[in-house]
Formats: C-alpha cells, sequence, structure tokens
C-alpha cells in the first residue's frame, strides 16, 4: 500500500483550501468483457472536477489510484502526466479562485473487492461488476477528493457492453448507447456507486402522502446475479424496504432525499453492505441458496435497515473526518435494531443485540487497542481498521442507554433537528451534542466524557447480605474497571430479582432501576425483598457492561438456566456466562456442558446459533491440550443426541445439524455424516441441500475423508460462485503438508486469487485438528507480513494477517514470537502493528483460558 495513505492534518488542510462544485465522470467499461488476460485489466475514466480555491495561487492535490494517466488539464493548461501523476496522487500547482480539473486515465478492475471489482461468474461466464469505496478507494475508479468533507454533486456517463444495465446513485437511462445518470445531491466521494452487468432485476415502488397533502413516491428496485434469481426472495427485501421507509419517515421528519432506491446483492464483497445512496451494495450471501433459520432472515432486515438509516445518518449528514465515524455507524446500528423491532416481524431484535452485538463489542473493547466510541483516526489506514466493534456495536449500546437517559422523544426530535440543520453538510460530535442539549435540557458533556470519549468495558456484580429470615437487609451493585481503563461511569440499570415458581420456572418477582454510580452503589428498593435465587443486573440490557453473579445466583444459573422464562433475561445470563469463560474465570469445559444442558430448550433460534458458535470456541480456544479431544467427544455426541431429538424439519434441526458437523471428529460421526450425502442414512425431517452438503463435507476434508476427487465431484454438481468458495475451502483443509504448503503460497506468495478465494483459502488452512500440520507456518507468518502489508491492498494484507496468525499454536512459544515481532518493528506500519498486537492479545487469553481449564483436572 505504498504512498495510498491520506493523513487528517493533510486533508484539514486541502478542506480548508478547497471547495468542490460538482464532477462529471465517464467511465468506459466495455473492457470488462474483452479478450484476453493481461493483467492489470483496465477501463478508461475521464473525470472533469469544478472546484473553487481560498488561497489562488496555492498548490494542492487530487487523489487517483491508477495504472497510468493518459492526460491531465488544469485551467485549460495540459500538464504533463508524467510530472505530475506520481501513481496515487496528481500535483496541482498554481491554483485559480475557479478550476477546471480533467483527468484522463487507465484505472484497474479490481479483484480485491476494493474499486472496481470484475467477477466472472464460472457458471454461465458473465462478467458482473460493482463499486466498493469505504473509506478511499473511489480514487481507484476516478480522480477526485478523497475525504468525506469535500462534498460536491455528481454527475455519472458509462459506456457498457451490449446488452448490460448499469445503476448508479442517480437515475439512469441508455441514450445512443451511453448510460445517462441524473445529477445526485451533494455527497461524499466513498458513497457514490456503479454496478453494471448483465444483473437480475426486480421493480416496485413505495409511496407515501403527508400530513400537508404532498406524496412521495420512490422507485425500488432489487438485483443480483442471475445465477441466483431462482433463490432471490425479492418480495421480502421489499416488505422490509418498505416498513423501514414508514419507519424512518414517521419519525425522521425528513422525507428520503436521494430520489430512487436500488439494492444490489453482489459477487464476493468484503464486507455486510455499503449506504450508497440510491444504490445500496449487499453481500449476495443475503440471498439464501439452501434452507437458513429465521435468524438469517433477522440479520438481512437488521442489515436492510441499517444501510436505510445511513440515508439520513451518514449520507445527508456526514462525519467531517474518520473521527466521528461513530457518527454514522453507532446511529446505524442502533436504529437497524430500533426499526426492526418497532417496524417488522422481527420483534426479538433487542435479544440478539444484547447476544450478538454486543458481545462484538465486548470482545473488541478489552482489546488493547481498544479506543473511545470517537476515536483518534490519525490517517486512511486507522480508519480502515476502525469499522470495529466499539465503533458500531458498543456505540450503538451507548445510544442505547442515551436514549434511556434523554427520552426516546427528546432523542428523535434531536435528530431530526440535526437532520434540518446540517442537510448535505458534514459534522462533528460537538452538533450532535448541541441539538441534544436542546431536546432534552441535559447536560450532555460529562455524559459524552464518560461514554463517548473513554475506552473499556466495566463489569457491574451484585453483593447480597440476607437477614435471619433470608430477607435482603442490602443489595449492593459493585461496579469494576481494568487497570488499563480505569473509568468508573455512570449506569441506569434494572436490577431483577428471580426465583423458582411452583411449577418449575425461574421468573422475576421484583424489578428496579438505579443509577449506578461509582464503585459501590446501594439499591434500596430491594431492601426486604425475599431472598432471590439468581440476581440479575443489567436485567433488560440498559446499559454497556459485563454482568457477573453472586455465587448463589451462579449455582442456580449452573442448575436452572434453562428454566429462566423471559427470553432477553436468559441471553444476558449466558452472554454472561460467556464473558466468565473468556476471562478465564470459568473452565471452557464447564460452558460446554451448560451448552449441552440447556441449549436444547432455547426459544430464541439466533441465541441458540450464537452458543453452539461459542461453545465451538469454547473447545477450539480455551479447552486444556489435555481434555480437547474428550471435550469434543462430549460436544458431538450432545449436538448428535440434539439432532436426533429435534422436531423433524424444524429450524433447530438445521442448526443441530450444522453444529453436530462443525464437531464431528470420530470415525461413527463421520460415518453418518457420509451416510446424510449419499442417501444411505436419514435423519427424519433434515433436508441435506447442497449448502449442507458442503457444511458436511468440510469435516470429512479436514479428517481425511473426502479427496480432491470428491470434492471435485461435488463442485462439478454445484458448478456456481458459491459452489467453488466452498470446495477451496475444503479443498484447504484436508490434513496435508502439500495442501497446506500449496494454500499457503497461493495466498501469502501470490495474488492470483480473489478477495473470496483468498478468504475461502484461510479458512480452510486453519483447521483446530492441524495444529502439528501447522506448526511450522508461525516462523513464517512473522517473516512475511510486513512485505505482504506492503506490497498487497489493505483489504487482503488485513485477511492475511488477522486470518494466518498462528492463533491455533496455543504455548508460550508463540506469544514469545509475537512479542519479539512487535519489539522488533517498532516502526511498522501502526494499522499492522495493531492487528498483530490484538493477535496476541487474543493469544495470550487462549492461554489463560487453557490454564483455567487445566486447573479443573479431569472430568
Amino acid at each position: 500500500m505504498p504512498g495510498e495513505n491520506l493523513t487528517r492534518d493533510e486533508a484539514r488542510e486541502r478542506a480548508a483550501l478547497l471547495s468542490v462544485d460538482g464532477y462529471e465522470v465517464a467511465l468506459d467499461l466495455r473492457s470488462a468483457v474483452a479478450e484476453g488476460d493481461a493483467e492489470p485489466r483496465t477501463f478508461r475514466s475521464v473525470t472533469t472536477i469544478r472546484f473553487r480555491c481560498a488561497e489562488p495561487g496555492a498548490a494542492s492535490f487530487a487523489d487517483l489510484v491508477a495504472p497510468s494517466v493518459t492526460a491531465v488539464s488544469l485551467n485549460g493548461r495540459d500538464l504533463d502526466p508524467g510530472e505530475v501523476f506520481d501513481g496515487t496522487r496528481v500535483a496541482l500547482e498554481d491554483l485559480a479562485e475557479d478550476n477546471l480539473l480533467v483527468v484522463d486515465a487507465q484505472c484497474a478492475y479490481s479483484r480485491t473487492g476494493e474499486g472496481m471489482h470484475r467477477f466472472v461468474d464460472p457458471e454461465d461466464g458473465e462478467v458482473y461488476l460493482y463499486t466498493q469505496y469505504e473509506p478511499a478507494d473511489a480514487r481507484r475508479v476516478f480522480a477526485n477528493f478523497e475525504q468525506p468533507d469535500l462534498k460536491a454533486p455528481f454527475r455519472f456517463e458509462v459506456r457498457a457492453p451490449e446488452g448490460w444495465t448499469v445503476w448508479s446513485g442517480g437515475a439512469g437511462e441508455l441514450q445512443d448507447g451511453v448510460w445517462q445518470f441524473a445529477e445526485t445531491k451533494p455527497i461524499s466521494t466513498y458513497i457514490t456507486a456503479v454496478v453494471a452487468g448483465p444483473y437480475h432485476y426486480v421493480t416496485d415502488t413505495y409511496r407515501r402522502a403527508f400530513d400537508d397533502g404532498s406524496t412521495l413516491e420512490i422507485p425500488l428496485g432489487a438485483l443480483c446475479r442471475k445465477g441466483l434469481a431462482r433463490y432471490f426472495d425479492a418480495d421480502d427485501v421489499f416488505l422490509v424496504t418498505k416498513q423501514g421507509l414508514d419507519f424512518f419517515h414517521d419519525h425522521f421528519d425528513y422525507p428520503y432525499p436521494f430520489g430512487k432506491y436500488d439494492q444490489a446483492f453482489v459477487p464476493e464483497y468484503n464486507i455486510g453492505a455499503m449506504e450508497n445512496p440510491g444504490c445500496v451494495t449487499f453481500r449476495e450471501e443475503f440471498i439464501f441458496r439452501g434452507k437458513v433459520t429465521r435468524a438469517s432472515y433477522e440479520r438481512r432486515a437488521n442489515v436492510i435497515l441499517h444501510e436505510m438509516a445511513h440515508m439520513w445518518f451518514g449520507d445527508l449528514v456526514t462525519m467531517q473526518w474518520w473521527d466521528d465515524l461513530w457518527l454514522k455507524e453507532s446511529f446505524a446500528d442502533f436504529m437497524g435494531t430500533f426499526s426492526m423491532v418497532n417496524a417488522t416481524r422481527f420483534t426479538n431484535g433487542w435479544t440478539t443485540f444484547a447476544n450478538n452485538r454486543k458481545a462484538w463489542a465486548y470482545r473488541a473493547d478489552q482489546l488493547p487497542s481498544t479506543h473511545p466510541v470517537t476515536a483518534d483516526i490519525r490517517d486512511l489506514e486507522d480508519a480502515k481498521l476502525n469499522f470495529d466493534g466499539i465503533t458500531y456495536a458498543k456505540g450503538a449500546s451507548v445510544l442505547k442507554q442515551l436514549v434511556a437517559y434523554v427520552g426516546q422523544d427528546a432523542f428523535l426530535e434531536g435528530a431530526r433537528r440535526y437532520f434540518k440543520r446540517h442537510a448535505y453538510g458534514n459534522t462533528r460530535l460537538g452538533d450532535l451534542l448541541a441539538v441534544l442539549e436542546e431536546t432534552s435540557g441535559r447536560d450532555m458533556a460529562g455524559w459524552s466524557r464518560s461514554w463517548l470519549q473513554t475506552a473499556g468495558v466495566n463489569s457491574l456484580t451484585p453483593q447480597v447480605t440476607y437477614d435471619s429470615e433470608g430477607r435482603i437487609t442490602e443489595l449492593a451493585v459493585l461496579q469494576e474497571a481494568a487497570e488499563s481503563h480505569p473509568e468508573l461511569r455512570p449506569h441506569r440499570v434494572a436490577v431483577g430479582l428471580y426465583r423458582h415458581t411452583p411449577d418449575g420456572a425461574l421468573a422475576r418477582y421484583a424489578r428496579a432501576e438505579v443509577d449506578v454510580a461509582g464503585p459501590r452503589t446501594v439499591v434500596d428498593e430491594l431492601a426486604g425483598s425475599e431472598q432471590p435465587d439468581l440476581v440479575l443486573v443489567n436485567d433488560e440490557d440498559l446499559t454497556y457492561c459485563k454482568i457477573r453473579f453472586d455465587e448463589r445466583s451462579l449455582d442456580t444459573l449452573r442448575t436452572r438456566l434453562g428454566d429462566i422464562t423471559d427470553p432477553l433475561a436468559r441471553a444476558l445470563c449466558w452472554s454472561a456466562l460467556w464473558s466468565l469463560t473468556r476471562d478465564a474465570l470459568m473452565p471452557a469445559r464447564d460452558f460446554a456442558s451448560l451448552v449441552l444442558a440447556f441449549a436444547g430448550r432455547e426459544s430464541d433460534i439466533g441465541v441458540l446459533q450464537m452458543l453452539h458458535a461459542w461453545a465451538r470456541s469454547a473447545l477450539t480456544l480455551y479447552t486444556a491440550a489435555e481434555h480437547r479431544e474428550a471435550a469434543a467427544r462430549q460436544l458431538a455426541e450432545g449436538a448428535l443426541g440434539q439432532l436426533r431429538t429435534a422436531e423433524p424439519g424444524s429450524e433447530q434441526q438445521l442448526a443441530w445439524a450444522r453444529f453436530f458437523a462443525s464437531v464431528a471428529s470420530a470415525e461413527a460421526d463421520l460415518q453418518l455424516l457420509d451416510g446424510l450425502l449419499d442417501g444411505s442414512a436419514k435423519i427424519d425431517g433434515l433436508d441435506v441441500d447442497q449448502e449442507l452438503r458442503w457444511a458436511f463435507l468440510e469435516p470429512l476434508a479436514a479428517q481425511g475423508a473426502a479427496d480432491e476427487p470428491r470434492l471435485s465431484a461435488e463442485l462439478a454438481r454445484d458448478d456456481t460462485a458459491s459452489g467453488k468458495r466452498h470446495q477451496v475451502r475444503c479443498l484447504a483443509a484436508r490434513p496435508s503438508a502439500a495442501v497446506k504448503a500449496q494454500a499457503w503460497a497461493q495466498v501469502v506468495e501470490s495474488d492470483v486469487l480473489s478477495n473470496a478465494l483468498v478468504e475461502a483459502t484461510i479458512s480452510g488452512f486453519q483447521q483446530s485438528s492441524q495444529r502439528e500440520l501447522t506448526a511450522p507456518y508461525a516462523p513464517k507468518y512473522f517473516d512475511a507480513i510486513e512485505r505482504v502489508w506492503a506490497e498487497r491492498s489493505i483489504q487482503i494484507g488485513m485477511d492475511v494477517v488477522s486470518g494466518l496468525f498462528p492463533s491455533l499454536q496455543s504455548d508460550p512459544a508463540t506469544l514469545e514470537a509475537a512479542d519479539a515481532w512487535l519489539e522488533g518493528h517498532a516502526d511498522a506500519a501502526p494499522a499492522l502493528r495493531r492487528l498483530v498486537l490484538e493477535a496476541r492479545d487474543d493469544l495470550a487469553r487462549t492461554l489463560r483460558g487453557q490454564a483455567c481449564d487445566a486447573a479443573a483436572g479431569p472430568r
């Protein structure tokens, strides 16, 4: 990534100097289907930029990452591309007050999901294109000023191969062989978009009448590859879309400002989705080729609504620089769940948020790289790494608490004023706090200091004393913080008291809300209550904290967790127990035993699937080596038992089938998977569709029971883009030194593979059952990563550095090797050091967890 960075200071200086009036971008994408395999394959990009300079005579630069530039013209003067273009920037000298810049370049198609990504469908040979820019890859497609606070209107025109359709942010039509698009509203470069190819396209319309008698009509579109059309449930996508548009219009009092609303499901996408106004892009995995659980549909709905919230938080009003990335991502994460719960069929969304989304935040907030929600983003590499659990899920959690603090009405009125006051502009933290102070009457400065400007997560533990009759004499909440981040924060929490009922349930019988402040807070309202079997601090998940238990409560959970009747309370207890496991306060095998004892009774399918993921992590990461084989056998036996007793055809049955496959290793288990694949074994109601076939084949491949011919035969059966990714992962999973060497070379020593196949290869390479086989790659990893970071795109660099860290070599020697690398590479790119430091911290946590599990002895 040489020379591609942009610092905050450079951006500030350029923003003070320049104002952009408009872009005209002409792309010729006919080369996408041209014969030949020469690399890099390029397309012509001609950009015209009208901009003003506050200091005539000053110098600045435009951004462009391209193999070559054909011509540059500034205010009618032809500039020598060899002199003004260095591969990443176009130097602009002697600027006038009003300027016209024209850059004619040959830009490269991407295989990494950054810039203009080109995908060839193996099923039918069709070529598909789409763009992905955040934070700063629009410069790979057209020359621009690549920073969020230099907004401008954009007008695109695109020449495309015959028979293709092209989409962008504005409405488009084909005129004399050229796709012409309406000018956009003023937006940032990173949310412009182009999608082109023979996509399958479905349309609908959203209509809304307002109180003043006016009406709003929004053309809706949804598109995917032709090969996925038979699976595409566009009706459900449109249903959630319309429900979301209704909700946001009800609450934001600002009509959707970007005309049409297309949603493109595209191949080999690096992230979940991107909020390009008028042309939102999603990973095509949200189109389900086989049976999935309700949790998958809920996840898709949440992402649709998250991106829709961005139309206001992020697109209409945009952060000034990436320091305030949270201003859009935290809000979209919160509003995605808030709108989903209130406007769609997924009314249990806050349970998913508490159990799944916040787990991401809690992990990120305990890493050495944790940062305040409002982060210190020095440059673009920092920005790329800050699309993390802090910016998204912790920020959303904090906003959830803010709504409780200022009131929902004041919060939404603040949002409405924020949109109207800053429409098409850029903001910082103070701009939001100002409107919230106006609408709530509260001083937001102290709240902001505690929750937005400090890092770390607090632990809340109940401390209870009883009188001789078993009644509570005092219940206090103890607040603790890590030594590295000692901030104690104000928390508004509900404390719930639970006890057994005559019918065997564990139900709440008393509740009190209290403002926790400082190290110890007494909950006066609960004094005199009868003795509970379980005390749950942060009942209803009002605040952001790690929940701890007193001993009586913990004993209750060990024996009666499944009896908790409230799904959210049950999910909070599961999350707290997982936190204890990760913090080496509960042996990993104890957590796995709880999953086997109680997960079969879990009614929330999303929680159940999360428990499966945690149980597998407990086995792979935190179980002591000497107990791992027996623990794996117990997990597989328990999973198989649940699979056989689950209701035939239910989503619980499907979830247990996938979990069983993920932990299967015994000969009998592998034989069962084989039988389910060839039809010689049956489990009533279990439909082994193509996606489930691949899920069964991966453990067979990893255990040496599915060789290359068999995997090739399966690809012939499923000769699709999805099938190819599955096959590549299974091929890399085989237990062979030659296989691992080939996989390593394809990812580390070559850039031939696309981003999706790099991800699949890394996933297959790392197998828990093959620790000895991959041990030789630990030193190779530390030798290679700095070169990989320097030579590859930042996305591929992140995939390799994070994905190939020797996390399964869980011994002190690996930890020492990581420390030695960090000590010896103090001047390495900060983003690279951050990735290694995070992986090193995860490994140290793994070792602590294994020591805790070993100390528990044999079972």
